[in-house]
């Protein structure tokens, strides 16, 4: 499956759109990160803790993505975008979408 952030792919013509391709989660703290976090930002730079869950959930998101493309029968996934909101006080949701194609 190719994936791209822009609406084309070079050497490669798009034959039809299949629609549209998303993948969510949802992902909350734990309170074990929590701590080791709030310790961390007392002293300041970066908290891996939630450099990690963000990676994560990342991941998990363009997967859902992917497999919902290929549900469509898509070849790839152009115009590619994540983003993310708050569902409630310590849970976030991350949503990867983008325009499911066909290639010839």
């Amino acid at each position: 499956m190719i994936l791209t952030t822009t609406d084309k792919i070079p050497t490669k013509e798009i034959s039809e759109i299949l629609g549209i391709a998303r993948g969510s989660t949802v992902r909350a703290r734990n309170i074990g990160k929590d701590i080791f976090a709030g310790l961390k930002s007392i002293v300041g730079g970066e908290i891996e803790e939630y450099t990690e869950l963000q990676a994560q959930s990342r991941e998990q998101a363009m997967q859902r993505m992917v497999e919902d493309a290929e549900s469509l029968g898509a070849d790839a996934i152009v115009a590619v975008r994540i983003t993310t909101s708050l569902v409630m006080q310590g849970a976030s949701e991350i949503l990867a979408y983008g325009t499911a194609v066909k290639l010839k």
